[in-house]
């Protein structure tokens, strides 16, 4: 469904489909297929409230990028330290995801490219948006996020951060991502890591570097 929405952007050169993992992968794997676009993973981790770690108060991208959502800090009463202990934690996790997804090679080029980001669904947006700010500094040439389902209020305020949004379908009313899926079973890491190998046959060699 979301392959279709986006099939303006099919057979075109400038165009890639970066994932955010893991359960972004699945999705953007079937777009990339649809687009004949190249695919590759761009790690982002949601920062988790301490003791109710599925509810973002934020995200950390590649890059040393950072989004905290201050109302909900603050409404909640969360330190400094506590969001800093959060930080140091899912950096790690988020440094192991990049070592096993890439093996050290670094992100493809992607200066003056058409970049659409995916994710399995948006639910307050702090992943999607911390990995559209930490793109920037990349210098694409523009920058779609694409997702099969989200809440409405969450597409319309990622507009003012990325060039488009599409969202395929916004349920109300939305509640949580996995609502929305037959399946929304867990992605493994080693799902990840057979789907970029199986885009990476099938690819054309659009990139000026190997992707994993």
């Amino acid at each position: 469904m979301l392959a279709q929405v986006l099939v303006g952007y099919a057979n075109r050169s400038d165009v890639i489909v970066l994932a955010l993992p893991r359960g972004g992968v699945p999705v953007a794997y079937e777009v990339a297929k649809a687009l004949r676009a190249p695919l590759d993973v761009f790690v982002v981790r949601k920062l988790g409230v301490p003791g109710h770690e599925e509810y973002a108060m934020g995200a950390l991208a590649c890059g040393g990028v950072r989004v905290l959502n201050d109302e909900i800090v603050k409404r909640l009463g969360i330190s400094d330290a506590a969001v800093d202990a959060v930080t140091r934690d899912e950096l790690r996790e988020l440094e192991r995801r990049e070592r096993l997804y890439r093996g050290g090679r670094p992100l493809p080029e992607l200066r003056g490219r058409t970049v659409i980001l995916v994710d399995d669904g948006l639910a307050t947006g702090s992943t999607m948006l911390a990995a559209v700010k930490a793109l920037r500094a990349q210098q694409p040439a523009r920058i779609v996020v694409a997702v099969p389902t989200a809440a409405a209020e969450t597409c319309a305020r990622l507009r003012s951060d990325a060039d488009e949004v599409v969202c395929a379908t916004t349920p109300e009313p939305f509640r949580a991502v996995g609502m929305w899926y037959d399946d929304f079973s867990q992605t493994s890491d080693e799902e990840v890591r057979e789907l970029l190998a199986r885009a990476q046959q099938g690819a054309t060699p659009l990139l000026k570097r190997d992707r994993p």
